[in-house]
């Protein structure tokens, strides 16, 4: 017994050191690795999708190339069959590695948390040039992909802003805008491609 719950235990250690390996950051030189804002295209009428028992709606039409700030992964919560990946995203002067090297960046309960000892830029462009985005995969090719993510690349995504609705009254809606911060600031996407880019 005791030599199962041993080999059990490396196992674990062993799983749990292959993951951290795998998602180790990725050093970039300074300098704005992604200059644009996302792009979005706001829909009047969206359509509908459903997956199991979840029914998404598309809000816009939505892009971008951004470096990823951080990455946490979600199996326990209500949204984790749904959105399995928050990805923290950098843009503008957040994709410098300048800048974010005297930020101090985490995620956890579905949000970004960023600290800093001093503003390296100023706090509103914090604010509009980065955001936490739940990652929808709309398929298995793209969840692979969003497995593969690791913090400092830089990333280009395409899809939709969505919300999501079950039958028991469950909602989760994404933010429209990169303006806005705090509760229901994240955006919900549903990840059609999504590949990483050479700085």
């Amino acid at each position: 017994m005791q030599k199962w719950v041993l080999a059990l235990l490396f196992l674990l250690i062993g799983w749990g050191a292959l993951h951290t390996w795998r998602q180790r950051p990725v050093a970039q030189a300074p300098g704005i690795l992604a200059p644009d804002a996302p792009l979005q295209v706001d829909i009047d009428h969206g359509t509908q999708l459903q997956r199991g028992d979840v029914t998404l709606t598309t809000r816009a039409r939505f892009e971008l190339t951004a470096r990823v700030l951080s990455r946490e992964d979600y199996r326990y919560d209500a949204g984790a069959s749904l959105a399995p990946v928050d990805l923290a995203l950098g843009w503008g002067r957040m994709s410098d590695s300048a800048v974010l090297a005297k930020i101090t960046i985490s995620q956890s309960n579905r949000f970004y948390y960023w600290h800093v000892q001093e503003f390296p830029i100023p706090q509103r462009d914090i604010e509009t040039s980065s955001a936490n985005m739940h990652m929808i995969p709309s398929d298995d090719m793209v969840r692979h992909s969003l497995e593969r993510i690791r913090p400092g690349q830089l990333v280009h995504l395409e899809g939709f802003l969505v919300d999501a609705s079950r039958p028991d009254g469950w909602q989760w809606h994404t933010s429209m805008t990169r303006e806005d911060t705090g509760n229901g600031a994240c955006e919900l996407v549903y990840v059609e491609d999504i590949s990483t880019v050479a700085p």
